[in-house]
């Protein structure tokens, strides 16, 4: 089968590789569509600690099942299903407390190979994080299952019936995600501070109520003016990015919440005014993956038609096309691709 090869920082190949078979528990799919995602463009810009290479590359997918091991009764050959990369032990001490997305194995079953013709899904994940898609899903929406899951998490970990007003810093496709979601649970005011114009257009079109170019103007002032100097009750930061997530405490309210989603590089290092943070009873909270029921909450938004992802895709791009594809999403306008191989 053909497949895409990440070689090394910034060099991808398409390789003929063998065709993967299920054992009992296991099944095979027939990629109908895959998205890039930043953590992949991350991996192919300079590497990825969890991705040594050479490795297929490759994890939000959806598609159709062409073989399943002998134990599998749930799903049939011919069955349309999306599904995610991962999925924890539900052994270990973090799954019996409930953070699943801790689980120390959940690593050891991860797939990768999105960008390709056919991929194999563990047993771990078959049992617990792969779902029917139905027929008024398309698979490029199908496969929006694994970012979502994501991000369904992270706001899970706070109240939001309360909150009038959210901020989101970031409007890639993570970011923009955050506003389909919180809009969704009827946040009156979503703000979306980026930089790119491009971007907070379309996040304006989804659902944005105000959003900021951080690159032209001061957004901590923006956002203070438009909450009467208070700042926000919650405040997702959706960069990575170490300076901001020193800044997102400015646009918070007192008795807010920052939801630090985006990842920092390995060893990075913040700064943050203890006094604000005790005297104004200021709560940070990492974020990382997703829970089995994270997943599934994600899935029931994306089939009973609660979000509209498709405008996150920016475009259909066939398979051979790869190399260029991420060329591109480092220097084009664009949030995701959706890769089908059908048009290799």
């Amino acid at each position: 089968m053909l497949a895409s090869i990440l070689v090394k920082p910034g060099v991808l190949e398409l390789q003929e590789i063998d065709l993967p078979h299920p054992g009992p528990d296991e099944v095979v799919i027939k990629i109908k569509s895959a998205l890039t995602c930043g953590t992949d463009l991350k991996a192919f810009r300079q590497g990825h600690r969890l991705m040594p290479m050479p490795t297929v590359f490759g994890h939000e997918f959806a598609g159709e099942i062409v073989e399943k091991g002998d134990k599998v009764d749930l799903f049939y050959p011919g069955a349309a299903v999306m599904s995610v990369h991962t999925a924890p032990c539900g052994k270990c001490v973090y799954c019996r407390r409930r953070l699943e997305n801790l689980c120390p194995h959940m690593m050891d079953s991860k797939i990768l190979g999105a960008y390709a013709e056919y991929i194999l899904i563990p047993a771990v994940i078959v049992k617990t994080n792969m779902f029917p898609k139905p027929a008024n899903l398309s698979f490029r929406e199908a496969a929006m299952l694994e970012p979502l899951a994501c991000v369904v998490y992270g706001i899970n970990q706070i109240r939001v019936k309360s909150v009038d007003t959210a901020v989101v810093i970031g409007a890639g496709a993570i970011g923009l995600l955050h506003v389909l979601v919180l809009k969704s649970l009827g946040i009156k005011r979503v703000i979306v501070s980026g930089h790119r114009d491009y971007r907070l257009k379309l996040a304006e079109q989804i659902g944005a109520d105000l959003v900021v170019n951080s690159a032209a103007t001061d957004a901590v002032e923006v956002i203070k003016d438009a909450t009467d100097g208070l700042g926000a009750p919650l405040v997702f930061e959706c960069t990575g990015q170490p300076s901001v997530w020193e800044e997102s405490v400015e646009m918070v309210s007192r008795g807010g919440h920052v939801i630090l989603f985006g990842g920092c590089p390995g060893g990075s290092k913040v700064t943050y005014d203890a006094d604000r943070l005790h005297y104004d009873q200021i709560t940070l909270k990492g974020v990382f993956h997703f829970t089995p029921s994270a997943v599934k909450q994600a899935y029931n938004l994306l089939v009973e038609k609660h979000l509209d992802v498709s405008p996150l895709i920016t475009a259909d791009r066939r398979l051979k096309d790869i190399s260029a594809v991420f060329q591109d999403l480092m220097t084009q306008d664009c949030i995701k691709y959706a890769i089908l191989p059908e048009s290799a």
